[in-house]
């Protein structure tokens, strides 16, 4: 606090010319302090601020609720590591980037918040409370789904966490049957998500229970929102179009196989890798097949995610390829060879594809013809996907001390 005493600007003994003199010194001093003064009542910028999604970030597994896989963000040409931190055990999942900072999920049952500029921990959020002797916390195997003002993801023990943005304290927790691979859509005052107990659930933003639907299997997937229906391809083998406000059932597509990977939707066609070696082009208003895509690379199932841009469809497949293939038409258009299965799904970013390998390494492709631009090696499994938002790529990989990289310009 500043404070300025009357002493300072006597002037009772000083000439006429002086007094004036002196006594615009002292209006100055005063006109000095109550600018201060205002100054320090005004509300000043934070760095830090909690900032809703805007263009700029990743917010959700496939970035929109289209699942899309394409960032919004640009990223530099060369890719530079700006910091890498360890968080205690594996990270399976893909990270959110929103604002000034990054939320990365853990299997140790930890969700934390770390600043993007540094890597620095901001708080950590714990599945459960305590922990008895000789367990574990649940672990988060699904996205975390950032919002203005929450985050939410499910664990592997089948509990749906609401939590606080600003401080990582818990809001609600909302329990399922089943473990909660899936990840979380929300759209209109609603959020979407599948469980292992076979259901799409949906709740309010309080977290109750709006309503569910039951599949005959496994919902593993994300659902993706398009003009007020969700899609969820589970393991009993259906494409299935749900309304987002009802619950109720529009169509279901018998694929004959089953479906781990999140659809990707743009207009009128649902793209996604199944188990039957291929990816599949879907009109799902037609409720028609419009292509289907086969590597020739023996039986394998897809579990990585599409991305789709205008003409490409990019996909990683457990073949240990990542394909890119032609949208129009189902064709092969290249497909780019590693060392071991390829479960991370991609990030468009521009003309350049960003995916992880389980050899460890990280590579930057050409979306033209998919050659290789650079490669990072992490020395464990990448399993999950890139996150790209707000300049920089994040990305966690199968390490005991669970290892987070962040790549972006110094």
């Amino acid at each position: 606090m500043l404070i300025f005493s009357d002493s300072m600007t006597q002037c009772t003994d000083l000439p006429t010319e002086a007094k004036g003199t002196h006594l615009n010194t002292r209006i100055t001093w005063w006109l000095a302090f109550i600018a201060i003064v205002t100054l320090y009542q005004i509300p000043q910028a934070n760095s830090q601020d909690i900032l809703a999604p805007g263009k700029q970030s990743w917010s959700s597994f496939r970035h929109d609720l289209h699942q899309t896989g394409v960032a919004s963000t640009e990223l530099p040409a060369k890719l530079e590591k700006l910091w890498e931190i360890s968080l205690g055990d594996q990270i399976l999942a893909t990270a959110a980037i929103v604002g000034d900072f990054v939320y990365v999920p853990c299997l140790s049952g930890e969700l934390v918040c770390v600043k993007r500029s540094n890597g620095e921990k901001v708080w950590a959020y714990k599945s459960v409370e305590k922990v008895e002797a000789n367990s574990f916390a649940p672990g988060f195997k699904s996205s975390p789904t950032v919002t203005s003002d929450a985050i939410y993801l499910g664990d592997e023990e089948g509990v749906f966490h609401a939590i606080e943005r600003k401080s990582g304290k818990g809001l609600w927790k909302f329990e399922t049957q089943g473990e909660i691979y899936s990840s979380a859509a929300v759209t209109d005052g609603r959020i979407l998500f599948g469980s292992y107990d076979n259901n799409l659930y949906c709740l309010n933003i309080d977290g109750k229970l709006a309503w569910k639907f039951s599949t005959q299997g496994y919902v593993h997937c994300a659902p993706a929102v398009v003009d007020g229906v969700t899609f969820i391809a589970g393991c009993d083998e259906h494409l299935r179009t749900i309304d987002v406000l009802t619950g109720e059932e529009r169509s279901a597509l018998k694929l004959e196989t089953y479906l781990i990977a999140s659809p990707a939707v743009v207009g009128d066609i649902l793209y996604v890798g199944t188990y039957a070696s291929e990816v599949v082009a879907v009109d799902w208003r037609k409720q028609s097949v419009v292509w289907r895509y086969q590597s020739g690379n023996g039986e394998f199932p897809f579990h990585s995610s599409a991305a789709v841009v205008d003409n490409m469809v990019v996909v990683g497949g457990r073949d240990k390829h990542v394909h890119g293939i032609f949208r129009n038409s189902g064709k092969k258009a290249w497909t780019f060879p590693t060392r071991q299965k390829v479960d991370s799904s991609p990030v468009i970013v521009g003309d350049r594809v960003f995916i992880g390998s389980n050899e460890g390494n990280l590579y930057e492709l050409s979306l033209a013809d998919g050659a290789e631009r650079w490669k990072f090696n992490a020395g464990k499994p990448i399993s999950a996907a890139p996150a790209v938002g707000e300049g920089v790529l994040v990305v966690g990989i199968e390490s005991r001390d669970g290892k987070v990289f962040c790549f972006g310009k110094k």
